[in-house]
């Protein structure tokens, strides 16, 4: 009784905070008083939002529901995953997947869950999917660091998308190759990363932040044979030439994007400019239909050690991306969907097919989103779903620069990337007037999320509320057996999840060796670390492994350490992210050839990062030591240092 009371009183406090405009402060400490007396051991940490009359009467979820005769979400998702096959055709129907051969069957488990083979017999190619009636509904709205807003049309889109393809084929590529985008996330570039699909290729997602040695790499693992990039890039008033670092990344032919008229660069004699290549495939189209299990995008996410594991996306991946947008973030037709991000995280391919063949709009800001002027887009261009990073917000909360705009038409944000505070999730929610946050969480190798959020699901800040549609998992401790805290292993299948790396033993990677037992259903190894609250409400804790999330990319400690162990006089590191209730910081533990100066040796280190992964990388903090602690196999014990640590601070 105290609990409804407690909702009851919250639920009326919004609705006076949303009138008066409150300032994110108030609602914050109207918050904090009105659940200081919620009960958190018997029911989990404290909602921020509840279900109101649109969420049950409105959301995607609620009319699917209605449509199958489910009232409780609890049951619709059991329904999910117990009956993956028909729960996964009926999502291709509700979302219009356009086929040119069906499938002849949803689901082929014949060699097992571990080895699935969905919508076997399937010819399509899922960027027509993007573009369904109307055509003159808007596309992209592509917003300037000068306030303007260009608008793109369904039907300027996909000419555009038709014209790339007709002149990747007339370039003398041919379906199966793969072409890299080193790109930002413009409107162009949507263009250009459906266009390559739309040609029956490959695109190399590749960030455009990264060094030109990881830019090279990518390249020489994916095997592409060409690529698309920018003159030049602007981020806070600061131009950065993008494609000198390109070149020096490979020999390869590079087609090339002027950030503005005229080119900010030179071109080298083999490369291209963009209106050239353009107009190779005027009036022409050259859709290519294929097998679903066909790659359409090369992305790369870091294993332990080593290279990258380069993981391709099919035909049948982005329906996993659309059917989260669709349930989750409850992406609805005409909504307009922003997400900062890029075509080299899988979010960026994830925003384009989530928005688009759910009939949304593509909101995308050509500048850094820390600033007023992201704060003014998301305003004019009345986006209703902002996706975020949590330093964004933890950013946003100490500017407070985003106080200033009215963010009334946001519908639902949704947090990724990194580990989020539940403070900086408060003040996220309060500046749209108390607003649902989707906490989503995933990976490249799963086309999407695991667990997430709900609008028909109580909001709670910095929490998860269930697995995914369509998925499941179980958490074991060290003993493997099934506990409330622990490593979260997958139960396939589902759509999305990989099949295949390009430079990785797919099976030993996600299936080799994974408990099993009386009781336990096939597994799938992912290595993230969740703990089950009351509610039942999740939160996660990081990764069971050596890889971490730095300002939302994931990178491996090996990675890393390659970079630091190039500064003179340091002779090895070891590299271990840290999170108290935030995002995680990398702090590095050394080893020295030579005594050096404490800030100096940060210094050298952020360079490092900087010139030889990504300028986003930084070392938080440096420990000197005269060795680092080893296995009997030599093997670096980073939990261990990172145990150390954490039990100094606390």
């Amino acid at each position: 009784m105290l609990a409804n009371e407690v909702a009851q009183n919250w639920q009326r406090s919004v609705d006076e905070l949303r009138q008066r405009q409150a300032a994110p402060a108030e609602i914050a400490a109207r918050w904090r008083e009105i659940f200081e007396t919620w009960p958190s051991l018997e029911l989990g940490p404290p909602p921020i939002w509840f279900p109101d009359d649109d969420a049950v009467a409105n959301s995607n979820l609620a009319h699917w529901m209605a449509a199958l005769g489910f009232r409780d979400y609890a049951e619709f998702h059991r329904w999910s995953i117990t009956h993956r096959a028909e729960f996964w055709q009926r999502a291709i129907d509700r979302l219009g997947i356009a086929f040119s051969q069906p499938p002849t069957d949803s689901l082929d488990v014949s060699e097992g869950d571990q080895r699935a083979h969905w919508l076997p017999g399937a010819h399509l190619n899922i960027a027509a999917s993007c573009f369904r009636e109307p055509r003159q509904r808007e596309a992209i709205l592509f917003g300037r660091a000068d306030g303007t807003i260009e608008r793109w049309s369904l039907e300027r889109l996909e000419q555009r998308v038709k014209q790339v393809a007709a002149a990747v084929r007339a370039s003398g590529y041919h379906p199966g190759d793969a072409l890299a985008v080193v790109l930002p996330m413009t409107a162009e570039a949507v263009a250009i990363y459906l266009g390559v699909i739309w040609a029956g290729c490959a695109v190399v997602s590749i960030a455009d932040s990264f060094a030109s040695a990881e830019i090279g790499n990518r390249l020489r693992i994916a095997q592409a044979r060409g690529v698309f990039t920018y003159d030049v890039t602007v981020r806070g008033g600061k131009r950065l030439e993008l494609y000198p670092r390109v070149r020096a990344a490979t020999d390869l032919p590079i087609i090339v994007l002027p950030h503005s008229e005229p080119y900010g660069v030179e071109l080298a004699g083999a490369d291209i400019a963009w209106e050239d290549f353009l107009g190779r495939g005027r009036g022409g189209d050259a859709l290519h239909i294929g097998a679903g299990d066909e790659a359409i995008n090369i992305l790369f996410s870091s294993g332990t050690t080593g290279d990258p594991k380069a993981i391709p996306w099919t035909h049948t991946t982005p329906i996993r991306c659309a059917i989260d947008g669709y349930c989750h973030q409850d992406i609805r037709p005409g909504h307009v969907c922003c997400w900062p991000t890029n075509l080299g995280w899988m979010m960026g391919p994830w925003l384009i097919f989530a928005s688009l063949i759910n009939r949304g709009t593509i909101a995308l800001y050509d500048d850094a989103p820390m600033q007023s002027g992201f704060g003014q887009f998301v305003q004019d261009a009345q986006v209703n779903m902002l996706g975020v990073v949590p330093t964004i917000v933890k950013a946003w909360r100490a500017s407070r620069a985003m106080e200033a705009f009215d963010w009334s038409s946001i519908h639902v944000f949704s947090s990724t990337g990194e580990s989020s505070q539940r403070d900086d999730m408060v003040y996220l929610s309060s500046l749209a007037g108390v607003r649902p946050i989707i906490e989503y969480c995933g990976g490249t190798e799963i086309g999407g999320g695991y667990i997430t959020s709900t609008v028909v699901q109580p909001n709670v800040p910095s929490a998860f509320s269930t697995p995914a549609v369509g998925l499941d998992f179980v958490i074991l401790d060290e003993d493997q057996q099934p506990a409330d805290e622990g490593e979260l292993w997958i139960v396939p299948p589902s759509i999305g999840l990989s099949s295949r790396l390009l430079n990785r033993d797919h099976f030993e990677t996600y299936y080799a060796g994974v408990p099993c037992g009386s009781g336990l259903p096939p597994l799938r190894r992912h290595g993230d670390y969740v703990r089950r609250l009351p509610g039942p409400y999740y939160v996660a804790g990081g990764r069971v492994d050596d890889t971490m999330n730095l300002g939302g990319i994931k990178i491996s400690s090996a990675e890393l350490e390659r970079a630091l162990n190039r500064v003179p006089g340091v002779r090895e590191t070891a590299a271990v992210a840290i999170s108290h209730d935030g995002p995680e910081t990398l702090v590095v533990f050394a080893v020295l050839d030579r005594p050096t100066g404490s800030q100096e040796l940060l210094d050298a280190m952020n360079r490092s990062l900087k010139e030889e992964l990504n300028p986003l990388f930084r070392v938080n903090q440096v420990v000197v030591v005269e060795a680092l602690p080893r296995t009997a196999s030599n093997k670096v014990m980073r939990r261990v240092l990172r145990d150390t640590l954490i039990g100094e601070r606390t």
